[in-house]
């Protein structure tokens, strides 16, 4: 522990050394809390090491974020002709390639402080201050707020004047679940799009017998649900994080109440999963996994969306978040983005503004015309 402007820092490196309620008091009514950093420690996630830092306030507890350490690599964003190029040139020179970072938010989800009280800035800038003990101990040049939405941009905007620079990161999705039948969300897509899924929906209805199930546990499909996930991650364009098949079955233990796989079998094989989180009002959509020798074949991805979207509306879901990337097709799907943000610099000032170059340079949107737009609107 160390005191810094009147406010005590703590580290640890496990959130079950933190009480529950402390952490429950300052990240109220969040899905993504206490138990699903739990499983993440407990999950044996490669290549991250994870940090979570307390503000006190004499005894009381004032503000809390997880973090991260890991070693990124810079040719994480890149997509389309650029993307070989970068491969050949990190595999010649590796160093200049990956950059020790330590990370404030999750690899695994949205970025969010909890901070309670009313100098909000003093507890962000003794947040800045542990990140910078953790940095030194691993001797990490980067330190950055990762995926931040619009309600933290009046605190964290605070940032820019210590050095940090602000780039857009890769939006959430979400769907406000306004409908009260399958056919009324239909009937809000645009007339292409609605020919097309009644389409697809159709022909796949006549190939096969596909079967949804729901549970909180994998049970016996454990191994076959990694693999479809394996299968999934294997073909993204951006690879940050990778779930381990822990994280699947320690979910389900830590997390029973909230937890929903939606398991999708055609003719008896399973096809698809989801990995989802409820609460009474939320549904989050974690992950997917696909079996890429049916996928295409029985529009799976747009089966599963389907389901999911009346499975909310059946239960009365008020949002739907789905996983970031295939803006476009996510688009025809009636979806809307919020913009989500990084905040970033170099801890040596000498290269500080050298790295803002590389940041403009490296940013999402550069590699992918569908987020260029989602940005360049939201700009209008």
């Amino acid at each position: 522990m160390e005191e810094t402007s009147g406010l005590t820092i703590k580290i640890t490196r496990k959130i079950e050394q933190i009480p529950s309620q402390e952490w429950g008091r300052v990240y109220p009514d969040i899905l993504e809390s206490y138990y699903f950093f739990k499983t993440i420690d407990e999950s044996n996630f490669s290549g991250f090491s994870f940090y979570y830092i307390l503000v006190y306030k004499e005894s009381s507890l004032v503000g809390a974020v997880p973090c991260f350490f890991m070693d990124y690599p810079l040719d994480t964003t890149i997509q389309g002709p650029f993307k070989n190029f970068a491969t050949v040139l990190r595999s010649i020179f590796p160093a200049i390639f990956s950059l020790k970072a330590v990370v404030c938010g999750s690899p695994t989800c949205e970025g969010r402080i909890g901070i309670i009280g009313e100098d909000k800035v003093k507890v962000l800038d003794t947040i800045v201050a542990g990140l910078q003990q953790i940095a030194k101990a691993k001797k990490a040049s980067i330190i950055a707020f990762k995926d931040f939405n619009e309600d933290y941009t009046e605190i964290l905007d605070h940032l820019l004047k210590k050095g940090f620079y602000k780039i857009n990161g890769y939006p959430s999705v979400e769907i406000d679940m306004r409908f009260k039948s399958i056919n009324e969300y239909l009937k809000s897509l645009s007339r292409v799009s609605r020919k097309s899924l009644k389409k697809k929906f159709k022909k796949v209805d006549a190939l096969a017998q596909i079967n949804l199930e729901i549970s909180n546990d994998l049970g016996d499909s454990l191994d076959a649900a990694h693999q479809l996930y394996l299968q999934t991650f294997a073909k993204s364009a951006i690879h940050f994080e990778e779930y381990t098949k822990d994280f699947l079955k320690n979910i389900s233990q830590n997390m029973p109440d909230e937890v929903k796989f939606f398991l999708w079998r055609v003719n008896g094989k399973l096809a698809t999963f989801n990995l989802c989180l409820a609460s009474a009002d939320v549904l989050v959509d974690e992950f997917l996994g696909l079996d890429y020798a049916l996928a295409y074949k029985y529009n799976l991805y747009f089966i599963t969306f389907r389901d999911i979207i009346n499975w909310c509306i059946e239960n009365g879901i008020k949002r739907y978040e789905s996983g970031a990337l295939t803006y476009d097709t996510k688009r025809r799907l009636g979806c809307r983005f919020v913009p989500l943000y990084l905040y970033v610099k170099h801890e040596n000032k000498c290269i500080n503004p050298f790295f803002k170059i590389l940041c403009t340079l490296l940013k999402p949107e550069n590699f992918d015309p569908a987020l260029r737009a989602i940005y360049n609107s939201k700009e209008k």
